[in-house]
């Protein structure tokens, strides 16, 4: 029997901190978790929300989004992060916090749940469309400094 899965946002400190092994999964690039505190610190004060889903205790999804508002799409949310720890992946975890994050921006009036994947990432796309997300453009990003990692 499968344990249940608890979804909640981050709000400690500690809870924060022991969400960084499944979020470095999806950022390898993160070095530490005082780096990546700090790090989501900052991006709190630009609205973002850490979501996480909890089993047996431990954190074994996350989702990171923001509420924007621009003139393609109007208020909307964007979702930065998604991650599901590998062992538990196309275990029905993803999907859950994708429709909690859609009914954050349901609440909070969006027009749009908008997010981004990598063109290298066929399987994620294929997660995605299943979840009734479209296609409607590309992401174009030119690193600034050599230690650009994203």
């Amino acid at each position: 029997m499968q344990s249940q899965l608890e979804i909640k946002h981050i709000e400690s400190d500690a809870d924060l901190a022991a969400s960084f092994s499944v979020m470095k999964e999806l950022r390898p690039h993160l070095s530490d978790r005082t780096t990546y505190s700090a790090q989501v610190a900052r991006q709190r004060t630009q609205g973002y929300r850490l979501l996480a889903a909890w089993r047996d205790g431990a954190i074994v999804g996350l989702a990171g989004y923001r509420l924007q508002d621009n003139l393609i799409y109007g208020r909307f949310v964007y979702v930065d992060d998604l991650v599901i720890t590998a062992s538990l992946q196309r275990s029905g975890i993803g999907e859950r916090l994708l429709q909690a994050v859609r009914q954050q921006a349901v609440a909070l009036h969006c027009k749009h749940f908008v997010l981004d994947t990598g063109l290298h990432m066929a399987l994620a796309q294929r997660f995605y469309f299943r979840q009734g997300l479209l296609a409607k453009g590309m992401h174009f990003v030119e690193p600034l400094t050599q230690e650009s990692t994203t």
